[in-house]
């Protein structure tokens, strides 16, 4: 117990460290992209990453599949067991770099008609695509040991790594752009700082498991003697699609229903919720490998009570950032970009519902990945459905309102309503009830402090104020006494809050 949780908090003290450096270089960085390379280049580059997402669904879910498999041998210290899961790893995802290659090639022959009116180029198009795909290939041919690592409750290691190597590319980047303005230099750093981190990853992983012994033809015959990965692996993939194209396809509708341009105005404010994300993710992913852990070891009891706990943790956060985003997010994008690129109030107002829907259901996902359901097909087929059938209503009238609604109106009910239904029922074989009893106080309290914030903003003079100064420090101040006031709520009225102050004061 004392060693998941100690890996655990090493997990995200790492990766907090390493949040606060790119999450500075982040905006920095966007400045200086924006005004040394042009919106149009940066919105291209957003598609064309969101392309190579699509590409990389060819995943299929086998690493999240896979990673389910581990955590027993990991923690019997079966090394033999360990070799042959992550040979056949190795085997899969090198398939997996070929699919993606030739799928890439295919994709690229429709440019000329996707990429017709930019004045970039499409050479530059190409150039950019082709480095961007050269590097998808080579994560999954060569850093696929990382999901070894994540499964083993090491993934600060994973973070130490290869965040330092995406700063000092991101630094290398910013001298560039400002000095040489060279779209194509911008670009090749990227292969370069990729190389870089293949070849200084893969040697600290022969240090750190001397004994892992990778044979690629035993892994394809290991792949008959699990045949629970592939059926697992069938399951995951509809949700691998369902999330690609709720959560990372945004900068492709946006660049097709509205325009390139747009993309990098709308990329503006995702760059904060996708900061954002990335730092509760962080969270997740330090915690995720321990709960899988703790289950293994079937204690319900304990389980239940981690369970309680993260999910305050995950709505304290909730509420940092969905009170953050409606004070800060317009005043910040008009101070740091210019008022010429600000979005309409209701876009931010959509935007921090959908980030609220993700954030607070983490934590019944969580669990559902560590138990290995994935069963529920339906589900993920009925947002996908729902997501492509409002998106197509309403983004052609509505821009990126409309497809936002489809974002928000395909996952709610599905996010809310059946996860937890399928979690309680089929992982820990309780009633749904025990849930909605422990979640009414969360969701009530939250609902109640926005509904503060919102009336506070519109009707406060302090908020309309000219000055941007005054704007800030009146937020600020606002800001601090909704969170001081939004964790005692929590503390009086949720027992998953006590549970973690209990456990806080214990570690101290």
């Amino acid at each position: 117990m004392g060693e998941r949780v100690h890996r655990s908090v090493m997990n995200i003290k790492v990766g907090i460290f390493f949040y606060v450096i790119s999450l500075f270089l982040a905006f920095f960085s966007r400045k200086i992209f924006l005004d040394c390379l042009g919106a149009e280049f940066i919105g291209l580059t957003g598609m064309l990453m969101n392309i190579m997402s699509f590409l990389s669904v060819a995943e299929l879910g086998i690493g999240t599949s896979i990673v389910y498999f581990l955590y027993k041998p990991l923690q019997e210290d079966d090394h033999e067991k360990i070799n042959e899961i992550m040979s056949m790893l190795a085997y899969l995802y090198r398939c997996i770099g070929l699919i993606i290659g030739l799928g890439g090639l295919i994709v690229s022959v429709f440019f000329p008609w996707w990429f017709n009116n930019l004045t970039t180029g499409l050479p530059l198009v190409y150039f950019a695509f082709y480095s961007f795909l050269a590097t998808a290939i080579a994560g999954y041919i060569f850093n696929y040991k990382q999901l070894l690592v994540g499964a083993n409750q090491k993934q600060y290691l994973v973070n130490a790594y290869f965040q330092t190597i995406g700063i000092v590319q991101s630094i290398t980047q910013i001298i560039l752009a400002y000095s040489y303005r060279n779209l194509y230099l911008w670009v090749a750093v990227g292969i370069v700082f990729t190389i870089i981190g293949i070849i200084v990853f893969n040697i600290r992983i022969r240090q750190l498991y001397p004994w892992l012994h990778i044979d690629l033809r035993q892994g394809r015959k290991n792949l008959h003697n699990y045949p629970e990965i592939l059926k697992k692996t069938r399951q995951i993939f509809v949700q691998k699609i369902k999330d690609f194209i709720l959560y990372r396809s945004d900068e492709i509708l946006v660049g097709a229903f509205v325009s390139v341009v747009q993309v990098a105005f709308y990329g503006n404010y995702t760059i904060i919720t996708s900061k954002l994300n990335f730092l509760v993710n962080i969270l997740s992913d330090g915690m995720a490998a321990g709960v899988g852990n703790l289950i293994a070891e079937g204690n319900q009891q304990n389980t239940m009570k981690v369970f309680w706990e993260l999910t305050a943790i995950r709505f304290f956060i909730a509420g940092f950032v969905v009170f953050g985003l409606l004070l800060f997010t317009q005043p910040f994008i008009s101070f740091w970009f210019g008022e010429s690129y600000l979005l309409s109030d209701v876009i931010v107002y959509l935007i921090v519902f959908n980030i609220f829907v993700y954030l607070s259901r983490g934590v019944v996902e969580m669990y559902i990945g560590a138990c290995g359901l994935f069963s529920d097909v339906w589900a993920a087929w009925t947002e996908l459905f729902l997501n492509i059938t409002i998106t197509l209503c309403l983004a052609p009238s509505y821009g990126i309102i409309g497809i936002l609604l489809g974002k928000i109106i395909s996952v709610f009910f599905i996010a809310v309503f059946w996860k937890p239904y399928f979690l309680f029922s089929q992982g820990f074989r309780l009633s749904v009830s025990i849930y909605w009893k422990g979640m009414v106080p969360y969701y009530t309290i939250i609902g109640a402090f926005v509904t503060l914030l919102i009336f506070v903003r519109h009707y406060i003079p302090y908020f309309t104020n000219p000055s941007a100064f005054y704007q800030f420090l009146t937020a600020a101040i606002f800001f601090v006494i909704l969170i001081v006031g939004y964790f005692f709520a929590m503390l009086f009225t949720t027992k998953g809050t006590k549970y973690f102050l209990a456990r806080f004061h214990k570690n101290q």
